[in-house]
């Protein structure tokens, strides 16, 4: 199984270790369109902060996150495991898992990011800021930057089990599964679902949504599941205790959608 997660806005404030060794990371094939994003994205910090600043959409409150980017090659690192803190990732709570878990976990997650577009939890990066709906001066929108390495390295990655895609649409665009790989992947979609004058109504809250989707791979992990296919996945998740609505794709070639439903948000 290959679970595919966004990264989190939050991050650790700082690294802990070495410096940045872009040969150590993972899938290597992603390694000429990162050190393309890494060399654009240290000038641009570098030589203009308010344009820096615009480019990548932060307020004026965040602009020390600039330079954060500036430092990426020399900067402390941390496992992206750990360097991750948003709501999804406390909820998936990486550093709490048994072992066998853990393993599971180094195997199976896949983080997308606008610089380095995919890593494992294991592979050791700097904080930085740089998200996947930027678009570089000279590369250009970064979605569109990750598109043709990710069309060869994704499906290898993939192999031939369960794709778990739990990506915010910012981040699918940057690979979108097709053909067989496509046949097996699974997106899922977490609803609230209340009564409202005795009808009931469904919303999607993001809080919550990212809370689910970090509780849910959890389970998985520590279930040891390991589901073959969308139907399978179906199947597991409604063993774990979620409610899951599943619908086939029309046509052969295209993925499952999973709505889980949850009637409390916490």
């Amino acid at each position: 199984m290959l679970v595919l997660l966004p990264p989190s806005e939050g991050k650790a404030a700082s690294g802990r270790g070495a410096s940045l060794k872009p040969e150590s990371l993972s899938l290597p094939g992603l390694a000429p369109a990162r050190a393309a994003v890494l060399d654009e994205l240290v000038e641009l910090c570098q030589a203009d902060e308010e344009k820096a600043r615009e480019v990548l959409g932060l307020s004026v409150g965040l602009r020390g996150e600039i330079g954060k980017n500036t430092e990426l090659r020399t900067a402390g690192t941390r496992p992206a495991g750990e360097l991750y803190t948003g709501v999804l990732y406390d909820a998936l709570d990486l550093a709490s898992l048994e072992a066998d878990a853990r393993r599971r976990a180094a195997k199976s997650l896949l983080v997308f990011s606008g610089l380095w577009g995919a890593v494992r939890i294991g592979d050791r990066i700097p904080p930085y800021r740089c998200s996947m709906g930027v678009k570089l001066p000279g590369l250009g929108a970064l979605g569109a930057h990750w598109r043709t390495p990710m069309e060869t390295v994704l499906p290898e990655a993939a192999g031939n089990g369960l794709v778990l895609d739990l990506r915010s649409s910012a981040y699918a665009a940057a690979w979108k599964p097709a053909g067989e790989v496509a046949s097996r992947t699974a997106s899922v979609r977490v609803l609230h679902s209340q009564l409202v004058g005795g009808v009931e109504k469904r919303s999607v809250v993001s809080h919550f949504n990212k809370a689910t989707k970090g509780r849910l791979v959890r389970d998985l992990l520590v279930a040891g599941a390991r589901p073959k296919g969308p139907a399978q996945l179906v199947e597991v998740l409604r063993d774990l205790g979620y409610v899951v609505e599943a619908e086939a794709p029309a046509r052969t070639g295209r993925p499952w959608s999973l709505d889980v439903v949850v009637t409390d948000i916490h």
